[in-house]
């Protein structure tokens, strides 16, 4: 392998690693939903969870399905088998080479693409035959039942119900076995507008793409055009307006053509891009409708039978838009080309959907952080308050004291709570990456770019929030594009020449000392001043003691659920040792020493014996033993904070505990 192959394979490999570390934080935050949904422990975050995906979760716990157990399906065979291929003949023979060509695209892709007839019986099913034996295992062959009742809520079952394309993401599923499934599809009708059944797509996580969708819808069309020239029926325009609807509930811009470039069918999306009125309807010439500024989009039309994801602008309503253009050639039963199906994405709405998919988004909230001790809710107040603009914000402390918990929590309680939350760690990013990863580049401006070009993060952050912990460890060189970017909230990708307009909220984190990096030569003063707008001090674990009992039994009972063990009793010595511990890697530690702890519990208790080494060997702190002399000057501390931080005297008394007379008591005894 050449040394640039090698390159390649390398990038490819990270960027997918990437890819796989986001789906699993989409994947653990809609299981979390659905854990608490089966156990019936409280309320669903409709931001994770889709409505028609909650609704169809009722319908399930309604027919009395068992989320845990895969169903026994009902698999029909002899003459009733029999029987299920002769009722749908025409609609397999007219289907069949459609699959085989969806299949073709996909092929080595492990996906497997089935046929299946109205009441939810497989009838067709094409796939990659290493997974062949566990998709007979759960019910995958021709004459099994996947309606609803049967299997859950999956895609087929939820094409029948809701009768449109349909799209369902791992743990999505109300059945546990499929969580490791991703399924797309589209329904079929004839052309009086009956449903036939329909087309549906399947492969492992996290192999779902944004364009899985459109590929099926184009299929479905594509069987539903056949059907229709096959049949000469009065009903005709009304099977075509049935047509219609199914491209027509698909959010995607789609237009369809025939060979001559005559339009044969257009959707409302497509219709709002264009700023099209009722004269202008299905019949007209391509070329009059991409005409004038957007003749390079025709022509590209013209010339290119398949394209995925080609970045290209649209003129139209006066002004320039950014999209995303794919083609797909429309294929008869004897494969040839009848037409394509031309396919315009808003970048700004695919932005969202991607970062929707990968999980780009915050899951703590200030809720959800525990700790009681004075200073730290004066700090939980300050990020609080943060949280109600826009300026940058510096968080500053060390390792493991929840920078990234906070920034998720102030990005939550934020304006921005609905738009992408973006975190990067700059320290762990390739040098040679960087500027891609944050940035983005076009497609070829370097061996192994992407083709079409690639997003980056401050792109995808567009309208939420980008998070940079670890901010010291950027090159010098890379701060002066950062800081342009902070100045002018304007990225250009790697390669490009046009400016892309951001709208992002910046969170940066360090564990070092930035004025002393100043000094040294490694960080830009004038980039220091422009992310420290504010800035939180984040407590070390040792500076509020208080909250480690608070913490332990809080860690408790979150690993007690993952391991599957119940803690009932914890030694005195623990809570002792625990206490004169200075817990270097703060809380992060304190929570490792848990977890590690419980492992090997035995009988549900914390003893003495389980307890770190490198915890018996070391003592009470000065730090500690310092805090615990002087309770009156670390009160007059915090007076003196809560004042500057124009805090009233109510809310003063409400942190300390105290009454307004008893405040202003203490505030005479200090002379503030």
């Amino acid at each position: 392998m050449s040394m640039k192959d090698s390159g390649e394979l390398q990038f490819f490999n990270e960027i997918r690693n990437k890819e796989l570390e986001t789906y699993k934080n989409q994947y653990r935050s809609t299981l979390k939903e659905w854990k608490k949904y089966i156990k019936r422990a409280g309320n669903i975050d409709s931001s994770i969870v889709p409505s028609e995906v909650y609704n169809a979760w009722n319908r399930c716990r309604a027919l009395g399905i068992n989320p845990l157990k895969i169903p026994e399906k009902k698999i029909l065979t002899g003459t009733r088998f029999a029987a299920l291929l002769n009722r749908n003949s025409e609609f397999i023979e007219v289907s069949r080479p459609f699959l085989k060509n969806l299949y073709h695209f996909l092929r080595d892709s492990n996906f497997n693409v089935v046929l299946f007839d109205k009441e939810g019986y497989l009838l067709e099913i094409l796939g990659d035959h290493d997974l062949a034996d566990e998709i007979r295992y759960i019910g995958g062959v021709v004459g099994a039942l996947w309606d609803e009742s049967s299997a859950g809520h999956n895609t087929i079952g939820a094409i029948l119900e809701e009768k449109k394309p349909i799209q369902i993401v791992g743990s999505q599923h109300y059945i546990k076995a499929y969580h490791c499934e991703t399924g797309a599809g589209a329904p079929i009708f004839s052309p009086d507008g009956e449903l036939l059944g329909g087309i549906s797509l399947s492969a492992r996580n996290p192999r779902f793409s944004p364009h899985t969708l459109g590929m099926a819808v184009a299929a479905a069309y594509a069987v539903e055009n056949e059907l229709l020239t096959r049949k000469v029926s009065v009903d005709r325009q009304r099977a075509y307006q049935f047509q219609k609807s199914v491209i027509g509930s698909v959010m995607e811009a789609i237009l369809a053509i025939d060979n001559n470039g005559i339009i044969s069918l257009i959707n409302d999306p497509a219709r709002n891009i264009f700023d099209l009125h009722d004269a202008f309807t299905e019949g007209q010439d391509l070329k009059s409708l991409l005409a004038g500024k957007n003749t390079p989009a025709f022509e590209l039309i013209q010339r290119t039978d398949r394209i995925t994801d080609k970045e290209m602008r649209i003129f139209s309503r006066n002004t320039w838009n950014e999209y995303t253009l794919t083609i797909t050639p429309i294929l008869s039963g004897d494969n040839e080309r009848r037409g394509k199906i031309i396919v315009f994405n808003e970048i700004k709405r695919a932005k969202s959907m991607m970062t929707t998919m990968l999980g780009a988004h915050a899951v703590y909230r200030f809720e959800d952080i525990c700790g009681k001790d004075p200073r730290f809710l004066i700090v939980m107040e300050q990020a609080r308050t943060m949280a109600q603009n826009d300026s940058n914000v510096l968080l500053l402390g060390k390792s493991g004291t929840g920078k990234d918990i906070f920034a998720q929590s102030i990005h939550n309680a934020s304006h921005r709570r609905t738009g992408p939350y973006i975190a990067i760690n700059c320290a762990a990013i390739p040098r040679d990456l960087l500027a891609s990863e944050l940035f983005g580049h076009e497609e070829g401006a370097f061996t192994g770019a992407l083709r079409g070009g690639h997003q980056g993060k401050f792109e995808l952050a567009d309208g939420g929030t980008i998070f940079l912990d670890e901010i010291a460890e950027l090159p010098l060189e890379f701060q002066a594009v950062l800081l342009r970017v902070i100045e002018d909230k304007l990225v250009t990708r790697i390669g490009g020449k046009r400016t892309r307009k951001i709208n992002v909220r910046i969170i940066t984190a360090t564990n070092k000392n930035l004025k002393e990096e100043i000094e040294k030569g490694r960080f830009r003063e004038d980039l220091f001043y422009r992310i420290n707008v504010f800035n939180i001090k984040m407590l070390p674990l040792c500076e509020r003691p208080d909250d480690i009992p608070l913490l332990l039994h809080w860690f408790i009972k979150k690993f007690e659920d993952k391991l599957g063990k119940k803690i009932r009793h914890i030694d005195q010595t623990v809570m002792d040792k625990f206490s004169q511990y200075s817990w270097p890697g703060n809380v992060r530690e304190l929570q490792n020493v848990i977890e590690r702890m419980m492992n090997f519990a035995s009988a549900g208790e914390l003893t003495y014996d389980l307890i770190p080494e490198e915890i018996l060997k070391v003592g009470m702190t000065s730090s500690n033993i310092d805090a615990l002399k002087s309770p009156e000057e670390v009160e007059r501390k915090m007076i003196i904070k809560m004042m500057e931080l124009k805090f009233h005297k109510t809310q003063i008394a409400k942190q300390l505990d105290i009454s307004r007379a008893t405040l202003y008591r203490k505030i005479q005894k200090y002379r503030l």
